[in-house]
């Protein structure tokens, strides 16, 4: 029986009758122009002082014009930036299927530590003996690292994933000096299925590139490694497992023979997550390698500014690691940040990579996801995150093609675009197709080695229920393109704010100055 006088008992999923209102919203899915568009620069919600007579220090960069922000009351202002959250998209939102980035659940535990007093509210220029708690979590944080890896050392000032490359390729550059070899070793070898980062750091720092063709099965093989290798070779940026989503099977054979090149073995640690528990990357020969603690330890994606990637270190570099860092004392922990005083610890630092030590708070909230979980949890989390996404893989692989053939994989699983052959339907418009209905597309056209990419990584976080439904909706989109309902991609998203851009145009073309349209004059009656 139907209800006539209510709202429908089931709601309306027809999406071809479209209600135009006078106001642009759709209900609760509401337009929000600029805050240029709706504030006045004559205005503004708080009131305002004039300053006191000063003497300007700007010089001839002091401001001649207004400076032209618009004004809202606090309520306006409120609901401005309330609006416009609304329409992100977040980890809190739904499923974030992006491939080689791991947007996973923060559990609200680590953010409730992070906010503990002592953690929130220290400061880098606080004397030491005033921050011993902070120290010892610094260190005790520390200790993890280098045991879940087998590492030596560990640097933790790096603030990213690309500082951390950085960081692990100046100790090997140092440790190269350090034997007199500067002249001669100036090649690191990067595989074709890299990520961008790796040789974007090395030539940073002046290192000569040089690719490693993948074999037909998506890994590097150690006989092609064997035969680069040689006296000009500094060292191989590997990752492991890649980024195709499989484990390099021969890691020890290629870190053999770079070894024995006498390089040295440097590993994205970017998918760390998916062997925690299972393997130390240290065994397997591994000299230095980068942790983004977002990817493996949840912590928030750049947290609010900089985020953390700690770098751990073999013997073999562990001298030359970066100051500041910590040991202790009879007096307690010391933060040993002046390169003199380290080298009269027998280090032989290559410098500093940063102003301060680190990012506490990136540092709580990993910690406490390690002893929550303690050594099992972290374990079946890395187990997890590779069961999810062979889910999705055995669930989609009758109508998805996968380029390196229907076998396990790890963390996150690659498919490329050879079944949308004939369709006319493209990686890209798939993936504006998902958004309309609510996920965030996975990662495109990455890696190179494979043409179309689709790289999905549904992580550790979701439920069978979550992943149930995400595998549906790919399945009914693909079945979609091949019977060629090409109108439902081509011109997707149809529900987002602004429809389809043109990404390509806004970034060779960017508008970065909002200027008022021009008036629109009413026709004459």
């Amino acid at each position: 029986m139907l209800n006539r006088q209510g709202r429908p008992t089931t709601p309306s999923h027809d999406t071809t009758v479209v209600h135009k209102t006078f106001t642009g919203n759709k209900a609760l899915q509401q337009i929000e122009p600029l805050i240029f568009e709706i504030g006045s620069t004559d205005q503004t919600g708080v009131d305002i002082d004039a300053p006191a007579p000063h003497h300007k220090k700007l010089g001839k960069f002091e401001r001649k014009s207004p400076i032209g922000l618009p004004g809202l009351s606090e309520p306006e202002t409120m609901r401005h930036y309330v609006r416009l959250s609304q329409k992100n998209y977040g980890i809190d939102t739904g499923l974030f299927p992006l491939g080689s980035c791991t947007m996973k659940h923060n559990p609200r535990l680590n953010e409730k530590m992070a906010r503990l007093p002592g953690f929130s509210d220290v400061h880098p220029l606080q004397p030491q003996a005033t921050v011993q708690g902070a120290l010892e979590l610094m260190d005790t944080l520390a200790h993890w690292l280098v045991t879940l890896t087998g590492m030596d050392a560990v640097a933790m000032s790096p603030k990213a994933g690309a500082h951390g490359e950085l960081c692990g390729l100046m100790a090997i550059k140092a440790a190269i000096i350090a034997r007199g070899e500067e002249a001669t070793r100036k090649v690191v070898l990067v595989p074709d299925s890299a990520h961008g980062t790796n040789p974007a750091t090395a030539a940073l720092i002046h290192f000569e590139v040089r690719s490693v063709p993948v074999r037909e099965d998506g890994t590097v093989d150690p006989h092609v490694v064997a035969s680069l290798a040689g006296p000009d070779t500094a060292a191989i940026m590997l990752t492991n497992p890649n980024t195709c989503g499989l484990f390099e099977k021969d890691v020890v054979a290629i870190a053999e023979a770079i070894h024995k090149a006498g390089g040295y073995f440097y590993a994205d640690g970017a998918n760390f997550n998916a062997i925690v528990g299972k393997a130390r990357p240290g065994d397997l020969g591994v000299d230095a390698m980068h942790i983004n603690l977002h990817k493996t330890f949840s912590t928030p994606h750049g947290g609010g500014g900089p985020g953390s990637g700690p770098v751990v270190l073999s013997e073999r570099l562990a001298p030359f690691a970066p100051v500041p860092f910590i040991r202790k004392t009879d007096e307690g922990l010391q933060l040993v940040e002046d390169e003199a005083e380290a080298t009269n610890h027998g280090a032989h630092p290559f410098g500093r990579m940063t102003a301060f030590h680190g990012q506490m708070g990136m540092y709580v909230r990993a910690l406490s996801y390690m002893l929550s979980h303690g050594a099992d949890g972290m374990k079946q989390a890395s187990e997890d995150a590779v069961l999810n996404a062979n889910y999705v893989r055995a669930c989609l692989a009758d109508l998805m093609s996968l380029p390196f053939g229907n076998k396990p994989c790890m963390h996150e699983v690659l498919f490329d675009d050879t079944w949308l052959k004939d369709t006319g339907v493209s990686t890209l418009d798939f993936a504006k197709a998902m958004i309309d209905e609510g996920y965030h597309p996975m990662t495109m056209y990455f890696p190179l080695v494979v043409h179309g990419a689709m790289l999905i990584e549904p992580t550790e976080s979701e439920s069978r229920a979550s992943l149930d439904l995400f595998i549906a909706t790919l399945r009914d989109l693909a079945i979609a393109a091949k019977r060629g309902d090409t109108e439902r991609f081509t011109g997707a998203p149809y529900h987002a704010p602004l429809r389809r851009l043109d990404e390509t145009r806004a970034a060779r073309s960017p508008v970065l100055k909002w200027t008022p349209p021009q008036p629109i004059l009413e026709a004459a009656e």
